[in-house]
């Protein structure tokens, strides 16, 4: 389903993609400078936040790895934090750049990306190596996005990133979502196909690969596993009063860090392939924005319905409290889009992306760095107030 075109990897000039096009476009940078130049808050203060995190910085220096361990395998040890710390730095850096212009950030992310691309030859560990293939895969490949029409950034050094990407994330990937570790299509949780989903998506953005694109977001729509749309939607709820629609998500029962994770990982999907003219956001009549308003309702507090679910873990017969009340980035892109640009209803994930905000450093949407040191701190790439809000 995910043939792997290696010809895509010289990076063209010409394309029917747009660039930049997996998480941001031109359009969002001229909005976002002008709130900057302007001190208009909060994105002033959002701005503050990522000028000062230590992954911002010039001076940053990467520290690739020739093989990346997720998962203890009992002989190699874990080294993938090299990994989410860089790629939240080539991001957080190829940001910095798109607002100031100053050269020196460009550079300094581009040294990430090229000094990977010229180490890394394979993601290894336990079957965890595959959620370090997606989430690392969209975080690398969106920040070689903001990257690619810089003109410091040397050809072949570039096509050196789209290779990598390409060969090791991608390869990952495809073969994951082919046949899940050996596994039946409902064995991983949802946010398993997701991450490699979204990796898909950018990269195939990034290096023109319209068909590993257009695969990706067909699975999205039509797959057959817990991530895809169509699976992911285990009940739907009207909600007394309001009259709107909330899901039940495939990890509710599971607990709350993974189940708005999976919603942080919908809206990063939806970003990429709506900045390309596909708009997964209003699929199957809002699908994304109805799992949102149902996470986020009951981790402000609120209960919500459920239905037992049958994981592969066993029989989940009640909606899981662990880890309510989650703190992680990502509800500030999914309150913009629905609520702001689109003017649909998203109350609840609007108060949830507040409850967030008003515990994050600041008051405000952090990213890597802001939310802990270990790996689950890192899987969104964050500073949505700044980028993602509208007014």
């Amino acid at each position: 389903m995910f043939p792997i075109i290696f010809a895509a990897l010289l990076i063209s000039d010409v394309s029917a993609f747009i660039h930049p096009g997996a998480l941001h476009t031109s359009g969002d940078f001229e909005r976002i400078n002008t709130h900057v130049v302007n001190g208009d808050e909060p994105w002033n203060t959002t701005w503050g936040l990522l000028t000062t995190s230590p992954y911002a910085q010039s001076s940053y220096q990467p520290k690739p790895q020739a093989t990346v361990y997720r998962g203890y395998n009992g002989v190699d040890a874990e080294n993938y934090q090299y990994l989410y710390k860089d790629a939240a730095a080539a991001y957080q850096l190829a940001v910095r750049w798109k607002i100031s212009n100053d050269s020196a950030y460009a550079d300094a992310a581009i040294n990430i990306l090229g000094s990977w691309a010229a180490t890394l030859t394979a993601i290894n560990g336990t079957s965890d190596k595959f959620l370090a293939s997606g989430l690392y895969g969209y975080q690398m490949a969106n920040a070689a996005e903001l990257m690619r029409d810089y003109s410091g950034w040397d050809s072949s050094n570039k096509t050196a990133t789209g290779r990598m990407l390409t060969s090791i994330f991608a390869s990952m990937n495809t073969l994951f979502l082919e046949n899940h570790n050996g596994q039946n299509d409902y064995h991983y949780y949802a946010n398993w196909d997701q991450c490699n989903l979204a990796s898909l998506i950018a990269i195939g953005i990034f290096t023109d690969n319209q068909t590993m694109y257009d695969d990706a977001v067909q699975y999205m729509l039509t797959g057959p596993s817990n991530g895809a749309l169509p699976v992911f939607d285990i009940a739907n709820y009207t909600e007394d009063g309001s009259g709107k629609v909330l899901i039940q998500g495939q990890e509710a029962g599971r607990d709350q860090g993974h189940a708005t994770l999976d919603i942080v990982l919908l809206g990063v999907i939806a970003r990429q392939s709506y900045n390309q003219g596909d708009d997964l956001f209003a699929a199957y009549n809002n699908e994304i924005l109805n799992a949102a308003e149902y996470v986020s309702k009951y981790n402000i507090g609120y209960d919500v319905p459920y239905t037992p679910y049958d994981s592969y873990q066993g029989n989940q017969s009640v909606i899981s409290n662990n880890s309510r009340g989650d703190i992680r980035p990502g509800f500030e892109l999914l309150s913009a889009h629905y609520g702001q640009l689109k003017g649909l209803n998203s109350s609840w994930t609007d108060a949830y992306r507040d409850f967030i905000n008003a515990n994050s450093t600041d008051g405000v949407e952090g990213g890597g760095g802001n939310y802990g040191s270990t790996s689950g701190g890192f899987d969104g790439l964050g500073f949505g107030t700044l980028l993602y809000r509208i007014s």
